[in-house]
């Protein structure tokens, strides 16, 4: 992801009208014949980029091919290159160093975005700009106002987005949206939704406690190109803990924190769950706790409330406030899971997280819907999701819009902390009433060249 100067940057933008997507009708040459492949660039592939590529798009689709590793990092580049081609048996996957090199390729069709979360959306924005089809993975991005503009340049050039809030894709999520959109709980009352915080107990804590006191400066890795991979976001001198994948979590320049990253997915079937995927929550009151002074300075554990305009309450938690509040009801005699989303309404409660569906009665845990009511979007896998939205064109199990939604619950509740008073939300303008101070922090200024 080697930085570059304006000139090539503005190169890429007069170019990019001639690109077009190479894909071929599957009717043409057969689904997997190589005319008809879809080729890949994977941007980012640190632990989680190299394994939702390497699972979801390498070995899980024949008709895909990964063509591209691009990373900061040297090694991690040319290292997932190498297995990729393992994988192919052949040269297939090429190490680069520079996105706009990669965007310059007419061979790539769509792009895998897994960098740092403060490159999600500048990343995007020169894919859209390139007419590159994309998988971002979660959360958007850091600033609002930064979401706004992709969603512009998006729509302009008419590219498939896909948002890597996997859930959408398993069994016992799509069950649950199903069962309380077509009335089986009743009227849905309120929701809970919670995650994971910085310090929640175990692993998280002891991760924590490693890293956030490296805040000395140290020698920048050889292996690194530090000045990309800071990009838009301030330059800070390199400190061990700086670029790991707790430094890019935790430290605002960079990310919201778990509030957001974490958050994205309990947040997204909440949306999904009351179909509002077009709107956001108008009122936002909580209280948060910042870490002890150190490398990390994002949201640390949270408990907000939060109000849609048709009067529907969301208690948004981490896991540490949640054990005490949801922690009551859909897990009796089970362990405390550190994630899930809860509907009640008049007549029951739906609790789904990641591998399993509980419910107030047996009954209900166990119900599909019938023929005869309202199914919703199906998908089984969000990467084979989106390569047959690259083919056909229409929309994704979740699109841009879903992502610019429920990413704002998390912006809104990181503000409504860090000011200590409540947020109302105008979801219809996108912004907030009636607060200069909190407006402000809406958008974020980006370090040059990287402005968008």
């Amino acid at each position: 992801m080697k930085a570059s100067n304006i000139t090539r940057r503005a190169f890429l933008k007069t170019t990019a009208a001639t690109v077009a997507p190479t894909i071929v009708p599957a009717s043409v040459f057969g689904q997997n014949a190589p005319s008809n492949r879809v080729h890949i660039a994977a941007i980012g592939v640190g632990g989680r980029g190299s394994g939702n590529v390497m699972n979801g798009f390498v070995q899980a689709q024949p008709d895909v091919r990964v063509v591209v590793a691009c990373d900061c990092f040297k090694s991690r580049r040319e290292g997932f290159a190498a297995k990729v081609n393992e994988h192919y048996g052949g040269t297939v996957c090429k190490a680069m160093a520079d996105w706009r090199d990669v965007l310059a390729r007419d061979d790539v069709d769509g792009v895998v975005i897994s960098t740092p979360d403060h490159w999600h959306v500048p990343l995007a924005y020169h894919a859209a700009v390139a007419r590159k089809d994309m998988y971002v993975e979660k959360p958007l991005g850091v600033a609002m106002a930064w979401a706004w503009k992709l969603r512009d340049v998006v729509a302009k050039n008419n590219v498939v987005f896909q948002y890597g809030t996997q859930q959408r894709s398993e069994e016992s999520f799509t069950r649950t949206v199903e069962l309380v959109r077509n009335g089986y709980i009743g009227k849905v009352q309120r929701i809970d939704a919670w995650c994971c915080g910085m310090r929640s107990p175990g692993w998280y804590a002891q991760t924590f406690a490693e890293h956030y006191k490296n805040v000395q400066p140290a020698e920048v890795p050889a292996d690194l190109d530090y000045e990309t991979w800071v990009g838009p976001a301030p330059m800070k001198p390199y400190t061990k803990s700086r670029c790991t994948e707790w430094g890019a979590y935790h430290i605002y320049d960079y990310a919201l924190g778990f509030i957001a990253g974490w958050g994205a997915h309990p947040l997204d079937i909440a949306q999904w769950g009351l179909d509002m995927d077009h709107t956001s929550p108008v009122k936002y009151e909580g209280t948060g706790e910042m870490p002890p002074k150190g490398l990390f300075d994002t949201i640390d554990s949270w408990d907000v409330h939060c109000e849609y305009a048709n009067g529907v309450p969301l208690h948004f938690m981490c896991t540490r406030v949640a054990e005490k509040v949801a922690g009551k009801m859909d897990q009796r005699k089970r362990p405390f899971s550190d994630h899930g989303t809860t509907f009640w309404g008049e007549d029951g409660w739906i609790s789904v997280k990641r591998g399993g569906l509980y419910a107030s009665t047996k009954e209900l845990q166990r119900a599909k819907i019938k023929d005869s009511e309202t199914p919703i979007y199906r998908s089984t896998s969000q990467a084979r999701n989106f390569v047959e939205c690259m083919r056909t064109r229409r929309p994704t199990i979740n699109p841009l819009e879903t992502a610019i939604r429920s990413d704002t619950i998390s912006h809104m509740s990181d503000i409504c902390i860090r000011l200590g008073r409540p947020i109302q939300w105008d979801p219809k303008t996108e912004q907030i009433v009636g607060d200069a101070e909190a407006t402000k922090m809406l958008d974020r200024p980006m370090r040059d060249p990287y402005a968008i």
